[in-house]
């Protein structure tokens, strides 16, 4: 794979994030609000397991689809 299509991916993905975040905002605002006030009162340790548990469950994904495809 050559490094233009390298590129071309982690658009692609970066995309689909934004699609993703965009469309929890757009169709559940109340919640996101909600989301957000819960995050500012939870410890950082906790928010930190949680962004490396997400980091891996991607990481997983990712594996998984490029195994299957």
């Amino acid at each position: 794979m050559g490094s233009g299509a390298v590129f071309a991916w982690v658009f692609i993905a970066i995309g689909l994030v934004l699609v993703v975040e965009g469309l929890f905002y757009a169709l559940a605002p109340s919640l996101a609000r909600k989301m957000a006030e819960a995050a500012s009162v939870t410890p950082p340790g906790v928010l930190r397991m949680g962004g490396l548990i997400a980091v891996a469950a991607g990481v997983v994904i990712v594996a998984l689809g490029k195994w299957l495809g």
